[in-house]
């Protein structure tokens, strides 16, 4: 047994692009159903779904029989966070309010074995390793390990350059409505102030050699982001398309 090729790190790396989804209820079920659907990959949110450790576990397992590529993020830049996820056997982790160099510098060497970082070596015992059956995973993870940064800041603006050229970054990803917020427009992804802080993270990331990535629920959009670089696209999330979907059924059948 050998360690599994990331092979969403490939496809984006190599420029294609894309599209995945946000999983946020916690249920196994609709990861099987979100990993069957053709998306290229599904992410589990741990920060602000109802996803712990335990219900992650299941999701993961579920994507992997529709050989889906599953992508966590965490809910904190903290290391025993990366390392949980990375041992359940996910290896593309995205991590929320990164604003400087240095934290995504701590996260990436949190992802990486000793000598490229410091990531505890108990995976020997985790489902990453097949519970032990791949024998040099602490000499083959680190190259398989896709690390996704989240800029949503004006900190993380202001300090765009410096996060992209972080050594073991491999992408940036933006997060509008949080940007928005604390830019002083909650609510408002849309205000040009905001949009022209998005295209120069964007922008920045894409110069850098680094693969950028942000979601947007508005579908005439999504050509606009990939004509600007964007590879790892979100185009939704399972609880607002179920929440659609029910509320349009109920509608019609009453009309």
């Amino acid at each position: 047994m050998q360690t599994p090729v990331n092979t969403l790190k490939q496809s984006l790396q190599s420029g294609h692009l894309q599209h995945g989804i946000w999983l946020t209820s916690g249920a196994s079920v609709l990861a099987e159903l979100a990993g069957s659907a053709g998306f290229d990959w599904c992410l589990i949110d741990g920060e602000h779904g109802p996803n712990t450790v335990s219900e992650i576990l299941p999701q993961l397992q579920a994507l992997a029989i529709s050989g889906t590529p599953a992508v966590v993020r965490i809910a904190n830049a903290e290391d025993w966070m990366v390392k949980q996820v990375l041992d359940l056997g996910c290896q593309t982790v995205l991590v929320p309010m990164v604003d400087d160099a240095a934290t995504a510098q701590a996260m990436a060497q949190a992802m990486r074995y000793p000598p490229d970082g410091h990531r505890g070596m108990g995976a020997a015992l985790a489902r990453a390793t097949g519970f032990g059956s791949v024998a040099d995973y602490p000499h083959t993870a680190n190259a398989q390990v896709c690390l996704l940064v989240q800029a949503e800041s004006a900190a993380a603006v202001a300090n765009i350059d410096a996060i992209a050229a972080t050594d073991g970054v491999d992408g940036v990803f933006v997060g509008p409505a949080d940007l928005s917020a604390d830019m002083g427009y909650p609510g408002q992804p849309d205000h040009p102030e905001v949009e022209k802080a998005i295209d120069h993270l964007i922008a920045r990331t894409v110069a850098a050699g680094k693969i950028a990535g942000i979601i947007t629920f508005d579908e005439t959009r999504l050509q606009e982001y990939a004509q600007k670089g964007v590879t790892f696209l979100g185009v939704g999330g399972d609880m607002m398309v179920l929440n659609t979907a029910l509320r349009g059924l109920a509608g019609r059948i009453k009309e």
